[in-house]
């Protein structure tokens, strides 16, 4: 939905206090103007009223501009309950649009998918996963609700964690858990055929480690992979490297675990 401001308070301010409202401050002279704001049209039919779209000529009322610190346009401003809560300016290409509407306005399911991770965080995965579907059950393309559920299912079903990663690419918000799944769940393959490894001196202590890794030992695979590292850096492909990446942003980079073997596996590195 998109309207075209006349009356600030009547079109923002309280319309923001029932659902979102994205103000574009714009001026038909503004080339930049010309090139984001079909992108922000296109985004606002796709949102079918989860927010509103509101184009605010700057040229017509100059004074509401001034008023919320418009320097520059085009600036696109969101209002939730009465309050500008997220900002940014210039002509962004249409993924970096949807990564800020994706991250800025409110969701939901935070409160229930906060409660997933800190049920996952404590090994509850059953209870986890069982609040992430229910999310999915509701909206399906919940980013957040599909990379966590991803990591819930990666060791007891890589398949069908891979699955809910399809067509997630780099312009994604936490690209980098997107990444390390997908990383895992080729890892957890491997483990189940070691037969088709490449021959090599470190072939065996590979193995080792892909076996850790598919039983959660992840102290005893970083340590493995390391030892492959500075042993035979470029085995499989730089496979080793590419596991312990994988499985430091599985843990995330304050776990216990990433702390310990952070600095060797630098070391191996370099």
């Amino acid at each position: 939905m998109t309207i075209d401001v006349t009356e600030f308070q009547r079109d923002v301010i309280d319309q923001s206090q029932s659902v979102p409202v994205v103000v574009d401050f714009w001026a038909a002279w503004c080339g930049p103007c010309r090139i984001l704001g079909p992108v922000l049209e296109r985004l606002a039919d796709e949102a079918n009223g989860t927010w509103v779209l509101a184009k605010l000529d700057t040229e017509a009322l100059p004074d509401i501009a001034v008023a919320h610190g418009i320097r520059g346009i085009p600036t696109v401003k969101l209002f939730v309950d009465g309050r500008p809560t997220a900002e940014f300016t210039g002509a962004l290409p249409e993924p970096s649009v949807r990564q800020w509407l994706e991250k800025s306005l409110p969701n939901k399911h935070r409160v229930s998918l906060d409660h997933a991770e800190a049920l996952f965080v404590s090994g509850q995965d059953h209870e986890a996963l069982a609040v992430v579907e229910g999310v999915l059950a509701l909206d399906p393309q919940n980013l957040r609700a599909r990379i966590l559920g991803a990591q819930i299912l990666l060791f007891p079903d890589p398949d069908r964690a891979t699955d809910l990663l399809k067509g997630l690419e780099e312009d994604v918000e936490g690209f980098e858990k997107v990444e390390s799944v997908r990383t895992l769940a080729e890892i957890l393959t491997k483990a189940k055929d070691a037969g088709s490894l490449p021959d090599g001196d470190m072939k065996q202590e590979y193995v080792s480690a892909l076996l850790a890794a598919a039983r959660k030992d992840f102290d005893e695979a970083l340590k493995r992979f390391i030892h492959v590292i500075r042993e035979e850096r470029y085995y499989n492909d730089d496979g080793a490297r590419k596991a312990c990446i994988a499985i430091f942003k599985y843990l995330g980079e304050g776990h216990e675990t990433t702390l310990k073997h952070r600095r060797d596996f630098s070391g191996a590195l370099y």
